[in-house]
């Protein structure tokens, strides 16, 4: 049993309760994770997710500057950024991001890896990329792209055996429903 896991799936509810919420802590916890499972993913041979987790280490920081300075109101005052629906104009923009990054990742885990999911662990690391800068802008959009890596996630930690990441997956991706739902009324309603 490997403890570190046990803590990572632990502190990896917390954020998604707090990402559920909307609750800028999120961001504290979504450091922490992902401190602990570069250790994790990089035992289990999972390259790319190991990979994606450093740059969750800097997403982190970087969405919590966004959340905390990113809006501002009709006074020109510092505001909480809002959640919105992603613009149509960054639609073409995050599909070529995760176009290009699955094809670069996939290429190197291919060619300089021993990795034996490389399609699977490419894509959930592009679209992972995409998703987190998503969140970082608050775009309602997020938890869609977010339930698709989280079911294909689930899936290949069971295929690499870690049942408890696994499992943290499988609740991700409900939560990542109510979430979608969640901060669709908070956006609607201006709860946020």
């Amino acid at each position: 049993m490997d403890y570190l896991e046990i803590i990572g799936t632990i502190i990896g509810v917390i954020y998604l309760i707090l990402e559920y919420r909307a609750n800028k802590l999120l961001w504290i916890a979504g450091f922490i994770m992902p401190a602990i499972y570069v250790v994790v993913y990089f035992r289990a041979g999972l390259y790319a997710d190991f990979g994606i987790n450093v740059y969750y280490l800097i997403a982190s920081v970087y969405g919590m500057l966004v959340w905390h300075h990113g809006a501002k109101n009709d006074a020109g005052e510092q505001a909480e950024l809002p959640i919105v629906n992603t613009p149509r104009s960054n639609i073409i923009p995050l599909v070529a991001v995760f176009a290009a990054t699955f094809v670069v990742i996939a290429f190197i885990l291919d060619r300089f890896t021993d990795s034996d999911v490389v399609i699977a662990d490419s894509f959930t690391t592009a679209l992972s990329i995409v998703g987190m800068w998503m969140l970082a802008r608050k775009y309602l959009e997020q938890w869609l792209v977010w339930i698709a890596v989280d079911v294909v996630s689930s899936v290949l930690y069971i295929y690499k055996e870690l049942y408890f990441t696994s499992a943290l997956y499988a609740l991700y991706t409900i939560i990542a429903i109510f979430g979608y739902f969640k901060w669709r009324n908070l956006m609607k309603y201006g709860n946020n």
